[in-house]
């Protein structure tokens, strides 16, 4: 069975521009699906349409076997979402967020005091639970809301976003427990433009660009549509694309110089490297690979 079903789903705001174009997009449960794609490519879109806060122009997406559109508060009985846009209150503490939200959500008190205890502590929020947000950083503030949908303990969780802003120790503490949400039975939907993200915490990519769906598989499957098993990344002065492409596929990225090659190629590339002075790193392609290669760039700090 899938717990999230989108077919031929399109969505405009206008009239004009397609925030969706034709998605056709399935998750089983207990599983991570990241949807990537660059800031404004419909992964939000997709998110609001999927929780029932959005209608979609043509198409249809069933959460849990409902439809989305037709039985919108029976799906909103069995999910939770942290919104990109999402804000705690500044004059509320972690506490009361994750515990008041549970008790609406209609939680006996008693549970509900258990989880948020859980999912503060899991979240390294528990020692800061009685500050108020507006006295926390942005990164606790971002934890809050995550911890306030890890806690329903939601048949299937929506994440847009959910690591933004965060350091780098905050990230990986948020990564794992959305692992775990996975290993006890939910299914977990994460929004990103971070390819460490992605290849971290999915269990399955779907990569979107201009409301497509462009490439989807396991890390590893989106990773193959490289080609090539390694990338040589080259600086200095005279480089020629015109010579590089002689050792695979060439990119220009920035400053740099981009081949993507086979082993036995790339060690050839790199004895030139050395006799003209170039300096040149070698290592395996990764998701960011398949991104650029797929959609043609990526945001400056993913991953």
């Amino acid at each position: 069975m899938y717990v999230i079903e989108s077919e031929d789903l399109w969505k405009t705001y206008d009239g004009r521009r397609w925030a969706l174009s034709g998605v056709d997009l399935r998750v089983r449960e207990g599983e991570v699906l990241a949807l990537l794609g660059r800031n404004g490519a419909g992964k939000t879109t997709f998110i609001r349409i999927a929780c029932s806060l959005l209608k979609p122009t043509r198409g249809s997406v069933r959460v849990l076997g409902m439809d989305v559109t037709q039985e919108s508060s029976r799906v909103r009985e069995r999910i939770a979402l942290v919104p990109q846009e999402g804000r705690p209150s500044n004059l509320n503490t972690p506490w009361s967020h994750v515990y008041y939200y549970l008790i609406a959500r209609g939680l006996p008190r008693s549970e509900a005091r258990v989880r948020a205890r859980r999912y503060l502590q899991s979240l390294e929020l528990w020692d800061v639970r009685d500050v108020i947000c507006g006295n926390l950083s942005g990164g606790m503030r971002q934890r809050v809301l995550v911890a306030m949908a890890l806690a329903t303990e939601a048949d299937v969780l929506f994440l847009d976003e959910p690591t933004i802003g965060l350091d780098p120790l905050s990230k990986q503490t948020v990564w794992e427990q959305i692992r775990d949400s996975a290993a006890e039975g939910r299914t977990v939907v994460v929004t990103t433009h971070n390819m460490e993200e992605a290849e971290t915490i999915a269990d399955r990519v779907a990569i979107i660009d201009e409301g497509r769906i462009v490439a989807s598989g396991t890390p590893e499957e989106v990773k193959a549509r490289v080609g090539y098993e390694y990338r040589v990344d080259l600086r200095g002065d005279g480089i020629e694309a015109s010579e590089l492409s002689s050792y695979g596929l060439v990119r220009r990225i920035g400053d740099r110089y981009r081949v993507y090659l086979s082993d036995s190629t790339a060690r050839e590339l790199l004895d030139l490297a050395i006799a003209r002075g170039w300096t040149a790193s070698l290592s395996r392609t990764t998701l960011e690979d398949a991104f650029v290669l797929l959609v043609g760039e990526v945001e400056e700090h993913a991953g």
